[in-house]
């Protein structure tokens, strides 16, 4: 009998090694080269992942704020892609420098004119953002990310506080406090929109294998495979010398 339960317990315990080592799929997510201070500016990167086997990631949508709209948002140019940037009217025009802004990007879309962003590789799509806004402490980007084989990926659930993250989270960028001069930005002070461009172009442009994040977790879900099969062998070896016994 203990020895059953031995056994029992055995693979039990090798099951739970399984579900616990899995790694959790990654998603297409966006994080400030440096700092996003509030009322500054900051270029960010949407970092898209490719989650299949077969098939590239060949088109990437990225919808903007529309309660906080960002009068100036422009993206790197990279090799590979042709990148299509829209603009809408505002209901309530917004000022920057000065100027009242009637129209804001409302989405930015890349698509590929090469292979894309192939499996088993990531690629970080940068954009040079601003104003932001003063107000709020994340912004979210809606993003749709499609494969060669024409799957499309939705990342448009927003995570809310104090709850699981949702299986198609939508990017959120946190904001820092706002910096004393009120041009917070990774790559220059008080730099203009065109200062944020040339600090992302320093940027390579080739697509970037998976960082080694994604390398540990794949080890050690192999690490968890194995203890999970010792448990189970066990379990059934102790059961069996307790038969014979």
């Amino acid at each position: 009998m203990k020895a059953s339960r031995l056994a029992a317990a055995g693979a039990l315990a090798g099951t739970a090694v399984l579900a616990l080592s899995v790694p959790a799929f990654a998603h297409v997510s966006v994080q400030p080269e440096g700092t996003a201070a509030k009322g500054g500016y900051a270029v960010v990167d949407f970092k898209v992942p490719n989650e299949r086997d077969n098939a590239s990631t060949t088109k990437l949508e990225v919808s903007f704020p529309t309660d906080h709209p960002l009068a100036s948002a422009m993206p790197e140019p990279m090799p590979g892609w042709k990148i299509e940037v829209t603009k809408s009217k505002l209901d309530k025009p917004i000022e920057l420098h000065g100027e009242k802004i009637s129209e804001a990007v409302s989405k930015i879309t890349w698509t590929a004119d090469g292979k894309g962003v192939e499996p088993g590789y990531f690629e970080k799509f940068p954009v040079s953002i601003g104003q932001l806004p003063e107000d709020a402490d994340e912004l979210v980007f809606k993003a749709i990310q499609t494969y060669s084989n024409k799957e499309v990926v939705r990342w448009i659930e927003v995570p809310q506080e104090g709850q699981e993250e949702p299986e198609n989270p939508a990017p959120v960028l946190a904001l820092s406090a706002a910096e004393d001069d009120h041009h917070g930005s990774s790559s220059a002070g008080k730099a203009s929109d065109s200062d944020d461009a040339e600090a992302a172009s320093a940027k390579t442009d080739a697509a970037e294998p998976a960082d080694s994040t994604d390398t540990t977790a794949r080890v050690l879900g192999v690490v968890g495979i194995v203890v999970g099969a010792l448990g189970v062998a066990y379990g059934v070896l102790a059961g069996r010398r307790r038969t014979e016994a």
